[in-house]
């Protein structure tokens, strides 16, 4: 058995090796970036390696450093986890040449299944049903126009050295093919050095089922069943769960033989993953489940396995990688119950879904309780940092329940009790996500997220009612301390909010508050459905996964805007580059106060209104978190 295991990655799954590497009594050794220096995952190994700049590029994609953190360490194995180099045959290669073990795959299995075209082919030899499509080496304009019209639109484009939802295009129109190509081999060029393409029929209501495989050096491959994977947005997965909804149990048994021949025709050693498309029209139909490609690594998704079936797939790898077999027989492999993960995203769905960055000043994760038990899988904490070199997915919640709507449920709301200030994250969205009712009833397909559009995001009702509940917070605050409110405070409320001679410390709730989140504001009556805690920053509210900051709206005495009206919030983590103006200063609505250099662009931060500066806090060259208070625009005499 391994005795000391280096594991080439970070953050969640570097986390969740190390679990059970300590588990099996095996040493670990971390490598790290600039970025990563106070990473969890750095501090839960028993050893740390520095391994280069913050840009992956330049570190966690360098196996030459890699090899030498292990060689230093007196590391007998290298896992690689997923990303990164997983799925790099030269490094595996090389890890097996430096005198290494490497865990997972041989080189020549990755190799077989890197390139799509080459894949579908091996496939379609091995007796495995593929998608009707085109892999040839023609790789002319009209030779690939005219199998496209063969085929019959809608065609999908794919990158044969494609991953990650990249270098993908959805043609529906013959007309539309050239422009879709080019597109298509230009990002393919960019990304992966390979603009070669193939061509695949569009699936009708497509389900993206998959089935984890897992080989030996003794000829033994079993499978543990599958996971569908539909729920996605712009191709990257969301959802994951285990068995698949409306799979019987004869169309299960087919697909998983065919999963075991595809391993069996690479001779497959370790975890991997065959993955297919379903065209679930007409329900789950094993003559309509066509191979897309094998993935030769463990998945994000793999904890839904193993709630499942019971099984640590990492101690498994461990095992096999060791030289020892695998440990069960397929007989002895069984579902039990059901599983869910949601992938918890450091994104602003408001925002597009972009990236949020920054520390983690609120940061909690649903607990595991005896009543509620959940599993997390995560590689941040509170006052970690998140940075915009990697992969913004922080965190995999977990839950495995006896059925389906009980698992949906429990997720629900464990997406729900999450909190996480500044950094935004999907939770919101999941949430609403798994309560759909077309999700829930196992109506779904890849297209589920794409056709709900904003219907998934934060709506004006929603954010009313998160002010609601900050505005109960301070309505409480104000009965225990009534000088929060005296006449003077009370002269500073606008007339509707003014509660009629009635003392604001009495039992009812006569009048509304009105509340800002420092962009909008809202007059609310009181609310206490959701959960609040005073912060700094102001009072922060946390309701269905949403967390969001609220201040008391102030107005002064001639019932102006006060200055909180004029704040200028800073939308991002970000570094102040340029700032036009001093205190004291006149400006004009949509004058340029200040420049924010953030993700590589510049944000030009602008005045509301005709005002004077009063406050300004922002320096040239000074880094800034999201929503601090840059400047203050007070509004001008009317």
């Amino acid at each position: 058995m391994i005795s000391k295991l280096l594991i080439a990655n970070r953050g969640e799954i570097a986390c969740r090796i190390i679990r059970t590497a300590r588990e099996m009594g095996i040493a670990t050794v971390a490598v790290y970036s600039d970025a990563d220096a106070k990473a969890l995952h750095v501090r839960q190994a028993d050893e740390a390696v520095h391994i280069g700049p913050s840009p992956a590029a330049e570190s966690y994609l360098v196996g030459e450093k890699i090899i030498a953190a292990a060689k230093e360490t007196g590391a007998e194995a290298i896992h690689p986890g997923y990303g990164f180099l997983s799925e790099n045959a030269g490094f595996a290669q090389a890890v097996i040449d430096a005198g290494l073990i490497w865990v997972g795959p041989k080189p020549s299995s990755i190799d077989a299944m890197g390139l799509k075209d080459a894949a579908k082919k091996l496939m379609r030899e091995a007796g495995v049903p593929v998608t009707p499509g085109y892999e040839g080496e023609d790789q002319s304009i009209e030779r690939l126009k005219s199998e496209a019209d063969a085929i019959g639109y809608p065609v999908l484009i794919k990158a044969v050295a494609g991953g990650g939802g990249k270098g993908m295009r959805k043609v529906d129109k013959a007309e539309d093919f050239e422009a879709a190509l080019e597109s298509c081999r230009r990002e393919a060029k960019a990304s992966f050095s390979n603009d070669e393409v193939l061509l695949e029929k569009w699936i009708t209501s497509p389900r993206h089922i998959e089935v984890q495989v897992f080989g030996d050096a003794h000829g033994n491959v079993v499978h543990l069943f599958e996971r569908d994977c539909s729920l996605q947005r712009r191709h990257q997965k969301v959802i994951e769960e285990a068995p698949a909804p409306g799979m019987d149990e004869a169309t299960r048994e087919e697909i998983c033989a065919a999963a075991v021949r595809a391993a069996k025709a690479v001779d497959y050693e370790g975890a991997g993953t065959i993955e297919f498309i379903a065209d679930a029209s007409e329900g789950l139909r094993a003559d309509r489940i066509f191979f897309m490609e094998m993935n030769t690594r463990l998945q994000v998704e793999h904890p839904v396995t193993e709630e499942i079936t019971g099984v640590d797939l990492v101690e498994w790898q461990l095992r096999v990688a060791s030289g020892e077999p695998i440990p069960l027989k397929q007989e002895e492999l069984s579902i039990n119950g059901w599983a869910i993960e949601a992938r918890l995203y450091a994104e602003d769905p408001a925002k597009g879904f972009l990236p949020s960055t920054g520390r983690l000043e609120q940061f909690h994760l649903p607990r595991s309780t005896p009543r509620s038990p959940n599993r997390i899988d995560t590689g941040v904490e509170k006052d970690g940092e998140i940075t915009p070199f990697y992969d913004p997915m922080i965190a995999k919640i977990i839950v495995h329940r006896t059925d389906r709507s009980t698992a949906l449920q429990e997720l629900a709301n464990d997406c729900a009790r999450v909190i996480s200030w500044p950094v935004k994250t999907n939770a919101a969205f999941l949430h609403r996500l798994l309560s759909d009712p077309d999700f829930r009833s196992g109506q779904l397909d890849t297209g589920l997220i794409g056709e709900k559009g904003d219907g998934l995001l934060a709506s004006e009702d929603d954010s009313r009612e998160l002010a609601a509940n900050a505005a109960y917070f301070e309505f409480m605050r104000g009965k225990r301390d009534p000088q929060l409110y005296d006449e003077e405070a009370l002269a500073r409320l606008p007339i509707w909010q003014q509660p009629s001679g009635l003392r604001l410390n009495s039992s009812s709730r006569p009048f509304s508050l009105v509340m800002t989140d420092g962009s909008d504001r809202y007059d609310v009556k009181p609310d206490e459905t959701g959960w609040t805690e005073e912060i700094p920053q102001g009072i922060l509210v946390r309701l269905k996964g949403e967390t969001r900051v609220f201040q008391p709206y102030r107005y002064d005495a001639g019932g102006h805007a006060s200055a909180a009206d004029g704040a200028i919030l800073a939308p991002m983590p970000g570094k102040v580059i340029a700032v036009d103006v001093a205190e004291g200063d006149a400006v004009t609505a949509g004058q340029r106060l200040l420049v924010l250099e953030a993700m590589k662009m510049e944000h030009a931060l602008t005045a509301p209104f005709d005002g004077t500066v009063t406050e300004l806090s922002a320096s040239t060259g000074g880094q800034v978190q999201v929503e601090a208070v840059l400047a203050v625009v007070e509004p001008s005499e009317e």
